[in-house]
């Protein structure tokens, strides 16, 4: 249910509304590719967002011809079904019953539908706490939109595939981790697991702790020998949250592992030792 009025709505810079988990059909698939993607833009210029995003779709997005618009044109535009959108959105799980909010980068048709989380989701990504600082983010902007791009034309490929997990098909390329090296900035790993020392106790493939600027390098440089962790949490601004953890490759914009938490004193906010161990797992 969105929480604010329309009024507040139209002015505000991102877009808000409770997940509901909706699962593509074929249909909503195939029709996607009918239609002209509008990638809205964020009303603050000082947000990295409208240029990063405007970079990438020009160099990166060949699936439908595309525009950009304004937040306010998507609110008369989204009803239009020859559409489909590329938007920030902040989100709230009403399964979690906590008001722990995410910044998401969804994917979905446009057609008559009153309310914005009624809107056929075609795919959609968590990029960030909501609360957390654009400079965490944005830097993996890029390469988050062309893995939307590449997994509309998996799931328009292989339609089998879709279900409300369909992100744990990924999970199948675990075993190629091994072959790369596994970027990880040490301030996203669980205290049992932050050094070198205590990864190499339970993973024994190759790692490096590295910064933001390694893996910013590695994806511009489309590095195929590189996977990095995208890890979402609270950041330690709020404690009842969920963490997701997701392992993206540097050159293919897939992902090869993805899971989340719900944070406890148990299992904090960051990757955990289980998670190593997941991996460790599968790779074997």
């Amino acid at each position: 249910m969105k929480k604010l009025s329309l009024f507040v709505f139209l002015l505000c810079a991102v877009l808000q509304m409770r997940a509901q988990g909706y699962v593509p059909s074929r249909e909503d698939v195939n029709t996607f590719f009918t239609t002209k993607t509008l990638v809205v833009l964020e009303d603050n210029p000082l947000m990295e967002y409208n240029s990063i995003i405007k970079k990438v779709m020009q160099q990166e997005w060949n699936i439908t011809p595309f525009e950009f618009i304004s937040n306010k044109e998507f609110e008369s535009k989204r009803m239009d079904a020859q559409y489909s959108f590329i938007y920030m959105s902040k989100v709230q799980f009403e399964a979690d019953k906590t008001d722990a909010s995410y910044r998401f980068l969804n994917l979905s048709l446009g057609g008559d539908y009153f309310r914005l989380n009624e809107m056929p989701d075609i795919a959609s990504v968590p990029l960030a706490y909501y609360d957390v600082d654009e400079e965490g983010y944005a830097y993996k902007l890029g390469i988050l939109v062309r893995f939307l791009q590449n997994h509309a034309k998996l799931i328009h490929e292989h339609p089998e595939i879709i279900s409300a997990n369909v992100f744990k098909h990924y999970n199948d390329n675990i075993k190629d981790i091994k072959g790369k090296t596994l970027y990880l900035l040490q301030d996203e790993l669980a205290p049992q697991v932050n050094t070198e020392a205590k990864i190499k106790k339970v993973y024994p493939f190759p790692f490096k702790l590295v910064s933001m600027e390694d893996i910013e390098e590695a994806i511009a440089d489309r590095n195929p020998d590189v996977v990095f962790l995208h890890k979402v949490g609270p950041e330690g601004t709020k404690l009842d949250a969920r963490c997701y953890n997701v392992i993206i490759g540097a050159a293919d914009a897939m992902f090869y592992y993805f899971d989340y938490h719900r944070i406890s004193d148990k299992n904090p906010d960051g990757f955990l030792e289980s998670d190593f161990r997941n991996l460790v797992k599968k790779e074997q």
